[in-house]
């Protein structure tokens, strides 16, 4: 089976066909924008496509990244990918950018507890723990750095994740470090999709809501008859 892999959770805008049954990357397209996934998606996709010599129908399956990440990205990957997987009539599979992030420091620190953490902001980390056997044992759900540090000590964890430094740092002890950035490669979310290997409608992961709210000082008041 050839299944596409999309990621927009972060800057990138990444695709990849990969070959499930070869354990084979076919080809790819990446671009780290930033902003404008929207905009960009179709065509990283179709040139995803043609560097892995495959169209459409070749396809079986498509693998979205679901968060937690950007929120506007996040929602152009998941469309993006339960719209060609309605109109292909195949599965569409989705990875948390946390357990792509783990499985990434799994692969350099075999046999050990990971945990993956990501930067929200406002004093917030949005975390997960994996154990030795890459099972989630916690979240993903959002933390404080206290809460993120003894989580870290108590299991021994490798640390991945824009997070990692920041929970290392006031720990007080040394940690292996994986992957600091803020998604994986999209490679890793073609194969963990593939070893899934069944459809659960993905949607994307928001841990707290969105950063836009209504301006209260433009809410007409109600007037009554």
């Amino acid at each position: 089976m050839k299944l596409l892999a999309i990621d927009c959770a972060a800057s990138l805008c990444a695709a990849c066909v990969y070959d499930a049954a070869g354990g084979q990357e076919l080809g790819r397209s990446v671009l780290d924008l930033g902003k404008g996934h929207a905009e960009h998606l179709m065509a990283v996709i179709a040139e995803a496509l043609k560097a892995g010599a495959t169209g459409y129908a070749g396809l079986g399956a498509i693998a979205v990244s679901v968060g937690p990440g950007s929120f506007t990205g996040l929602r152009v990957g998941v469309s993006t990918a339960r719209g060609l997987a309605l109109a292909l009539k195949i599965p569409a599979i989705g990875v948390t950018t946390l357990e792509a992030l783990a499985a990434e420091a799994a692969t350099q620190f075999p046999g050990r507890s990971v945990l993956a953490a990501l930067d929200a902001g406002r004093e917030e980390i949005h975390a997960a723990l994996y154990d030795k056997m890459s099972v989630l044992t916690y979240g993903p759900a959002v933390t404080t750095l206290a809460e993120a540090v003894a989580m870290a000590t108590d299991h021994s964890s490798v640390l991945a994740g824009t997070a990692a430094t920041l929970i290392a740092g006031p720990a007080g002890r040394a940690f292996d470090i994986g992957p600091r950035a803020a998604t994986a490669d999209i490679l890793t979310y073609a194969r963990l999709a593939a070893a899934k290997g069944v459809s659960d409608k993905p949607k994307p992961l928001y841990l707290r809501g969105a950063d836009a709210k209504p301006q209260a000082g433009f809410i007409l008041s109600r007037q009554e008859n």
